[in-house]
């Protein structure tokens, strides 16, 4: 059995939720992000109850059969790889690197799907490659539950983009290993575009080395609950993370994302911003954004935000930001987090030049959520995306 950390009893220097230990340990709380235990035996964590920090915002009857570590078909998710032939791919064995060398699971969930996923597949950008065309991942549910573990490399001094798309339906536990090498420069991006009944339940974990930059993106607009734990360490001096997000929650959805950012070299830089729409009875979001600034990260400057935009009533925005930091030598550091409807004013402004109330709202919330659709750098992308949240303000279904 793999051992686990946990948080000392000494730990009382943070502000972060107390609520996360491992079963057979002593009740010892969890006080800072950094510290929350991890471990690959499912075993180790136990049945979540809904009390924990991880799970408290998670409707838990809705992710039960993600829960049970059993054995699931191979042929749940289909999956289409299209990409430059520079691209190296093939499958890792669980004691095969870089499999594990950034990825430690952090609820049961995240460590059933590594113990039942034997072989990861990795997507590997060579070093000193750039590549001028995207990465695209289909994952396409055909109904069931499915486990998976993916590692995506860039090598030293590569350029490149990962596109994973999730359709379909499915109950997925999917876990996604980044590792981006000294000077290379890499972006992911996961697209949430399930079905109505479609469950999906990811943590991203990823490690950035000298000099790199990771854009992240996570883009969820399909799928009954859908939450994905996007977390980055920028490990070496100079490192650059972007981690940025897009969410339009309906009726019933429930889309989440818990963000951790943590600045471990000295001279690194961190932009996180998450946006949302909701509208309809129940529609509901999470986000959590946890930013550390550890003791040797001098010189960081970092700044995370969420903003959410309620079209309905009904509808419930949840926003938690947390920064922590251990050193005084910085650039800056902040946080800011605003949930509203929409601005009567801009409204007016609009229907003073004769735009109907109707097409103004549409023009705010498209004008509200383009920020992050345009960071995204796939004009293929953007353009679907924008046509999916005109679908959403009108009801209809995007082609």
């Amino acid at each position: 059995m793999t051992t686990a950390t946990q948080a000392p009893a000494s730990d009382a220097k943070g502000h972060i939720d107390p609520a996360a230990t491992l079963t057979g340990t002593a009740a010892v709380p969890v006080q800072t992000r950094s510290a929350r235990p991890w471990s690959f035996d499912p075993d180790d964590f136990g049945m979540p109850t809904g009390r924990e920090v991880n799970w408290k915002h998670t409707p838990l009857d809705r992710v039960a059969s993600l829960l049970a570590n059993e054995p699931a078909p191979h042929d749940v998710i289909g999956v289409e790889v299209i990409g430059p032939d520079a691209v190296e791919h093939r499958r890792l064995q669980k004691d095969e690197g870089p499999r594990g060398e950034v990825f430690r699971p952090e609820d049961v969930v995240s460590a059933i799907a590594w113990t039942q996923e034997p072989e990861a597949p990795l997507i590997r950008i060579p070093a000193d490659t750039e590549i001028d065309e995207p990465v695209m991942v289909t994952l396409t549910g055909r109904g069931g539950v499915a486990h998976a573990h993916v590692v995506i490399e860039a090598q030293a001094n590569s350029r490149g983009t990962v596109v994973l798309r999730h359709e379909g339906s499915a109950a997925q536990a999917q876990n996604v290993e980044i590792i981006v090498r000294d000077g290379a420069s890499l972006t992911v991006v996961s697209v949430q575009r399930w079905d109505d009944d479609a469950v999906h339940l990811a943590a991203h974990q990823a490690r950035v080395d000298r000099d790199a930059t990771l854009t992240h993106i996570v883009v969820s607009l399909g799928g009954g609950l859908v939450r994905v734990n996007p977390s980055v360490e920028l490990a070496g001096s100079g490192a650059r993370g972007r981690l940025y997000g897009l969410s339009f929650a309906d009726a019933g959805q429930h889309l989440e994302s818990q963000v951790y950012l943590h600045h471990k070299g000295d001279h690194t830089n961190g932009d996180v911003l998450y946006k949302s729409a909701l509208q309809g009875a129940s529609a509901r979001t999470v986000w959590i954004g946890d930013v550390l600034i550890g003791p040797d990260a001098v010189g960081t400057d970092s700044y995370e935000a969420n903003r959410n935009l309620v079209l309905t009533d009904g509808a419930r925005a949840d926003s938690i930001p947390n920064l922590e930091i251990e050193t005084g030598d910085i650039v800056g550091a902040g946080h800011a987090s605003a949930t509203g409807r929409f601005d009567d004013e801009q409204l007016f402004y609009l229907q003073a030049r004769g735009i109907d109330e109707e097409q103004a709202r549409r023009l705010v919330v498209l004008g509200f959520l383009a920020e992050i659709v345009q960071k995204i750098g796939i004009p293929s992308l953007e353009e679907e995306f924008i046509d999916a949240i005109e679908a959403e303000l009108t009801g209809g279904v995007p082609a």
